[in-house]
C-alpha cells in the first residue's frame, strides 16, 4: 500500500498537473512527485529484525543450560497426555505430590533446543497451583538479596518493632528505649540518620470507662485490603478489630477459648492475605482462626500447636494464602496447611528465641521462609535462617551481628530484607541487581556538611510613623552593612585579645593582677633583705677576693690593694660639719 506524505493534492487532477496549463505556462511539470512509503513492508522488516535479534540472544544465553534441562525434564518414568488446548501435560510419577509439566504442542521431543518460538515449557502445576518453570529451575537461594547492607543506628537497646509503608519509601523502628524513629530512604544520605524521632508513651488525655482493651496490648495488624481497619490482641483475652474513622468503639471482638471453654490470652494475631481469616496464637500453645464476619466460634482450632506456657511470637500467611507459618517460644518454626489444619506440614527445631516478638516471614515468591535466632551476650552471633518451603530444609544462613535477631521483614516491592537486632541496630540487606529503590537511593548520596551561619546582621525593623530621632537609617547596601558589622566587636563576636601586664577592666593578667598575687610574687617569696645595699655587696667580698673574675683582674696592676672609704659615726659627722650646717636648737 502506497501513501503520499502530503494529504492535500493541488491541481486539476490528483494524478498530475493539467497538460494544457503546462503548455500555456511554458513548462512540463510542477516539480518532483510526492515521496511515498510502503508502511507494511517497513513494519514487516522491523519485526523480522527484532525476532532474529531476540532469537540469537536467547540461544546464546541458554546454550549451556540445554543439556542439564533435558536430563531434568525427560525421565523414563514420565507419562505424557495431550490436552484439548494443544498442550502436552507430562506427569512426573517419581514425586510424592502431583507434579505436572506443561509443553506446547509439537515441541515435546527427547532432544530439543530452546529458542524464541520453542518456549515449550510453559508452567509447572503442583497441587493445583501453576508456577513458572523458569522460577522452578532457579535456585531460590540465589534470589536472596544479601550482597550489600547498610546499618541504621536506632539506639543502644533492642529494636523490638519494624514497619515499612506499602511503597517502601519510609522505615519506622521502635525499641526498648521508648523511641520511635522514622527513616526516609529518598531523603537520607550516607550518614544514615533518622529524620524524626518521638516517644509515644506521653499521656495527652485520660478518660475513664473508655471502650477498648483493659490490659496490655501485644500485637497490632492492618487489614490487607481495607485501608482503615486494624486488629489488636491483649492480655484481656480478646482480639479486637477497629476502624480508624470510629476509634471510640471496636468493630468486632474475638474471644479465644480453651477446649474446656476457659479464657486464654492471645500473644499474636494477623490477617490472611485476602483479609477473610483472622489467626491468633495463644499462651496455651493453641492456634485459632476465625472467619472475619463470624466472631462466635473459631473456624480452625489446633490445641497443641506449640508447647503450652510459651509465647508464640508470630503467625503469618503465605502470599498464596494456603500456608500458615508460626514462630513458637519453644524454639521451633512450624508450617501449617490452612485447608487441612489437623497437623503441621513441617517443623524445625533448634531455633532459640528469647524475645516475645521474634518474627518469621515468607519471601516474595513464596519459596522461602525466614526467621531470626537469639543468642546470649558474648556467646556467638544472631542469625537469619532461611528454609525451603517445599522441603523445609535449611537453605541459607546470614550472620547478622553479635546480638540476637529480633525482627525481620522482607518487603515484596523493594525485595530488601530489614532486620532488627538486640544491640540497637537496624540492618537493611539488598542487591543492586535484584532490589528496587529503598537502600539503593541513599547509599549513592554523599554525606552533607552542616551549613554555617553566614549572616551577622539583625532583622531590619521598619517604623514609618516613628519620630525622626528614633528612626533607624534605611539599609541601602547589604555588603556595606556586613563590612561595618564585621568591624563591630559586639555584632561579630570578636574574641577579646590577651591581657598584657597586671590586668585591666576586671580581667586578670597572665601573672596575676590581684593584690594578694602581687604580694606573694614580689615580697613573700623574696627571702633577701635589700634594705642596706652596701652590706649586700660586701657579703660577696670573700668570694670575689678568693676567685676574682670581673673587676679585680682589671685593677690588679694599678691598684693591687683595695681601699674603701671609712665609715664615720653620727657623732663624728656632727663634729666635722661646718657651723652653718649644724642644727639649731
Amino acid at each position: 500500500m502506497e501513501r503520499p506524505v502530503s494529504s492535500e493534492v493541488t491541481g486539476a487532477d490528483a494524478s498530475g498537473p493539467d497538460p494544457q496549463l503546462a503548455v500555456t505556462m511554458g513548462f512540463t511539470g510542477f516539480g518532483k512527485k510526492a515521496r511515498t512509503f510502503d508502511l507494511e513492508a517497513m513494519f514487516e522488516q522491523t519485526r523480522r529484525t527484532a525476532v532474529e535479534r531476540s532469537r540469537k540472544t536467547l540461544e546464546a544465553r541458554e546454550k549451556e543450560e540445554d543439556m542439564n534441562r533435558e536430563k531434568e525434564l525427560r525421565r523414563p518414568n514420565e507419562d505424557t497426555e495431550p490436552t484439548s488446548s494443544g498442550l502436552h501435560v507430562v506427569r512426573d510419577s517419581s514425586k510424592s505430590s502431583s507434579r505436572y509439566l506443561i509443553f506446547s504442542k509439537g515441541f515435546y521431543k527427547p532432544s530439543f533446543s530452546r529458542s524464541l518460538f520453542g518456549l515449550m515449557l510453559l508452567a509447572e502445576v503442583q497441587d493445583g497451583q501453576a508456577v513458572s518453570c523458569q522460577d522452578s529451575w532457579q535456585n531460590p537461594v540465589q534470589k536472596i538479596p544479601d550482597s550489600h547492607e547498610i546499618t541504621l543506628k536506632h539506639g543502644t537497646k533492642t529494636v523490638s518493632a519494624l514497619g515499612l509503608d506499602p511503597s517502601g519509601a519510609r522505615l519506622v523502628t521502635g525499641g526498648y528505649d521508648y523511641d520511635v524513629k522514622f527513616w526516609d530512604f529518598a531523603g537520607m544520605d550516607a550518614s544514615f540518620k533518622a529524620f524524626r524521632s518521638l516517644q509515644p508513651c506521653e499521656w495527652r488525655k485520660l478518660k475513664l470507662s473508655a471502650p477498648g482493651h483493659t490490659a496490655m496490648l501485644h500485637t497490632g495488624s492492618w487489614h490487607p485490603k481495607i485501608k482503615g481497619e486494624f486488629m489488636t490482641c491483649s492480655n484481656d483475652a480478646t482480639v479486637r478489630t477497629w476502624e480508624v474513622e470510629n476509634p471510640k468503639k471496636q468493630k468486632s471482638v474475638f474471644k479465644p477459648r480453651t477446649m474446656q471453654g476457659k479464657k486464654v490470652i492471645p500473644t499474636t494475631c494477623t490477617y490472611s492475605r485476602d483479609g477473610n481469616l483472622i489467626a491468633a496464637a495463644c499462651q496455651n500453645g493453641s492456634i485459632q482462626m476465625w472467619d472475619r464476619n463470624l466472631t462466635v466460634h473459631p473456624k480452625f482450632h489446633y490445641k497443641q500447636a506449640h508447647q503450652p506456657g510459651t509465647d508464640t511470637s508470630c503467625v503469618t500467611f503465605s502470599y498464596d494464602g494456603n500456608v500458615l507459618a508460626s514462630r513458637g517460644g519453644d524454639d521451633t518454626l512450624k508450617l501449617w496447611d490452612v485447608r487441612q489444619f489437623n497437623k503441621p506440614l513441617f517443623s524445625a527445631s533448634g531455633l532459640p528465641t528469647m524475645f516475645p516478638m521474634t518474627d518469621c516471614c515468607f519471601s516474595p515468591d513464596d519459596q522461602l521462609i525466614v526467621t531470626g535466632t537469639s543468642v546470649q551476650r558474648g556467646r556467638g552471633s544472631g542469625k537469619l535462617v532461611f528454609f525451603d518451603r517445599k522441603t523445609f530444609q535449611r537453605a541459607y544462613e546470614i550472620d547478622i551481628t553479635d546480638a540476637s535477631v529480633v525482627r525481620c521483614l522482607w518487603h515484596p516491592k523493594l525485595n530488601q530484607i530489614m532486620v532488627g537486632t538486640g544491640n540497637g541496630l537496624a540492618k537493611v540487606y539488598y542487591d543492586p541487581n535484584k532490589s528496587q529503590r529503598g537502600a539503593k537511593l541513599c547509599v549513592v548520596k554523599t554525606q552533607r556538611k552542616a551549613k554555617q551561619a553566614e549572616t551577622l546582621t539583625q532583622d531590619y525593623i521598619i517604623t514609618p510613623h516613628a519620630l525622626p530621632m528614633f528612626r533607624e537609617p534605611r539599609q541601602r547596601s547589604t555588603r556595606k552593612q556586613l563590612e561595618k558589622d564585621r568591624l563591630d566587636p559586639l555584632k561579630s563576636h570578636k574574641p577579646e585579645p590577651p591581657v598584657a601586664g597586671p590586668g585591666r577592666g576586671g580581667r586578670v593578667g597572665t601573672h596575676g593582677g590581684t593584690l594578694s598575687s602581687y604580694i606573694v610574687k614580689n615580697i613573700a617569696l623574696d627571702k633577701t633583705d635589700d634594705s642596706n645595699p652596701r652590706e649586700a655587696i660586701l657579703r660577696h667580698a670573700k668570694a670575689a677576693e678568693d676567685n676574682p673574675y670581673w673587676v679585680s683582674p682589671a685593677y690588679s696592676k694599678t691598684q693591687p690593694k683595695t681601699m674603701f672609704a671609712q665609715v664615720e659615726s653620727d657623732d663624728e659627722e656632727a663634729k666635722n660639719e661646718p657651723e652653718w650646717k649644724k642644727r639649731k636648737i
